[in-house]
């Protein structure tokens, strides 16, 4: 049972993308809504194995990025304001580290929070159209 409740396979389809797009310097992946989080993925090496830390430890970095919820309604706003330039419609965020990166990706009520060691951000950007797909078509279930 998932803390969430999406589907095994979406929380499969969410993980391959990812494992696929990022491959082995991707670190975890983690589905999250305004409340809740999941873990879909989580490297071996990480945490000592230990999922529970993993998950003690990753609700610091799900806390701040709930804060994208509103950010994107921030943005919205300002578009509907016709605010310039014009930015477009919001797709992911990224921030660096000197080991690595924390990226997200946000549709409506539900996003997916990605760590990894260092890669290539355009390589991120063809995972985050893909990711941005699967959220828009389900809604949190």
């Amino acid at each position: 049972m998932t803390e969430t409740g999406i589907s095994d396979q979406f929380a499969d389809e969410i993980a391959t993308t990812c494992r696929t797009g990022i491959g082995d310097t991707l670190r975890s992946v983690i589905y999250f809504t305004r409340n809740e989080f999941d873990h879909l993925y989580l490297r071996s090496d990480l945490y000592g194995g230990d999922a529970e830390r993993a998950r003690e430890l990753e609700t610091v970095f799900v806390s701040n990025e709930r804060l994208g919820f509103s950010t994107n309604e921030t943005y919205r706003r300002l578009e509907e304001l016709g605010a310039e330039p014009d930015l477009g419609e919001y797709q992911l965020t990224i921030r660096a580290f000197s080991d690595g990166f924390v990226s997200r990706v946000i549709v409506g009520d539900h996003g997916i929070l990605l760590t990894s060691d260092s890669y290539h951000i355009s390589d991120f950007e063809e995972v985050a159209v893909s990711l941005r797909k699967l959220l828009a078509e389900r809604a949190p279930e």
